[in-house]
């Protein structure tokens, strides 16, 4: 006994029915609501097929079936391979980033909270890793007659920016022409190797040379720093509106995971070149996630660094669905962070 065309059917409207109702499914509800030209009576005998087969669960003698992990799995599969993924999210997801985006880290808390509001599903986005970051410029801004606004830009965004304290009088003019002969020395270099350069530079600055220091330390500290991945999650009360998560321990460990921002991204970090990871209940490997499902995505900055987009749903989620706004919120996130220049600079 295996799959066969009029099994799948079945499985899949059964899937299909339980994802939008939570509630086991019988052999009469999909005899009423899908017009398969089947009776209740040999449908039902196909659901006992696919028990056996482990693509079915019964919670209760007398209730309906559920889809188990493994149809989960299989009807995933099925939506990749035939490519069945609709694509009516991408005006919704390219509204949401209309305007203004300063930098990386807000664009991606802003795309963790359009992830998790056209889903209503929890999102999460990290930032992303790769190579070591290469410096594009050094921004002096004068914010007072006696401090100025310092921000090291590199090619995935803003590191490090800080007030720093510059001597009584320095104009902005001064500050626009440090910046940008700082910007022609350190451009192209690793933090590190500007850090190695910023002693030569100090020493020929003169009477300005207290701003390099300024800069110099900034640009240790963001250095010492490392490469870190910023993590941001959307909705994470989201799951709470399934009935799945209606139980409370449950809950509480669940928003506990989420609070874990090292581990969150160790479990949702996507490696490779797939365009697509699906985990579904088990797969996922974490106990607290044990009933869900988590579908990620990736997307590219212009050097070619890789960061991770990411939803977690319930198992009965809406696989189609979350898997179109994945992949436009990752063709939008691309595009953003390949345009040319960095966050920073868009209008």
């Amino acid at each position: 006994m295996g799959m066969d065309e009029r099994k799948f059917r079945i499985l899949q409207a059964i899937i299909d029915d339980y994802i939008l109702t939570a509630v086991p499914v019988g052999s009469r509800t999909i005899s009423k609501k899908y017009d398969m030209g089947l009776s209740s009576a040999t449908i039902r005998n196909e659901m006992s097929d696919l028990e056996e087969l482990g693509y079915l669960d019964q919670p209760h003698v007398s209730a309906g079936r559920i889809p188990s992990a493994k149809a989960y799995r299989l009807y995933v599969d099925q939506l990749l391979q035939l490519g069945t993924i609709r694509s009516d999210s991408e005006e919704a997801v390219r509204a949401f980033f209309g305007g203004r985006v300063r930098q990386m880290e807000e664009v991606i808390d802003r795309a963790a909270q359009v992830l998790s509001s056209l889903t209503h599903y929890t999102a999460v986005v990290l930032s992303p890793s790769g190579p070591k970051l290469h410096i594009r410029n050094i921004q002096l801004v004068s914010t007072s007659p006696e401090t100025a606004l310092v921000v090291i830009v590199t090619d995935g965004g803003v590191v490090r920016d800080s007030v720093v304290r510059v001597p009584a009088g320095i104009d902005p003019d001064t500050l626009y022409d440090i910046s940008r002969s700082l910007t022609e020395a350190v451009a192209g270099c690793t933090l590190e190797e500007a850090c190695e350069r910023m002693p030569i530079l100090i020493a020929r600055m003169g009477e300005n040379a207290a701003v390099l220091q300024s800069v110099n330390s900034l640009m240790g500290e963001a250095r010492d720093a490392g490469p870190q991945s910023h993590v941001s999650v959307g909705g994470a009360s989201n799951m709470l509106a399934y009935p799945e998560y209606s139980d409370t321990e449950k809950a509480r460990n669940f928003l506990s995971l989420l609070e874990t921002r090292d581990r969150l991204a160790s479990i949702v970090a996507q490696q490779g070149e797939m365009a697509f990871t699906v985990r579904i209940g088990p797969e996922t490997g974490v106990p607290e996630m044990s009933e869900c499902s988590i579908v990620t995505a990736t997307y590219s900055t212009r050097t070619g660094r890789q960061g991770t987009i990411g939803v977690i749903g319930p198992t009965r989620m809406q696989y189609s669905r979350v898997l179109s706004i994945l992949g436009t919120m990752g063709e939008q996130l691309s595009e953003i962070f390949g345009s040319g220049g960095s966050p920073t600079e868009r209008k």
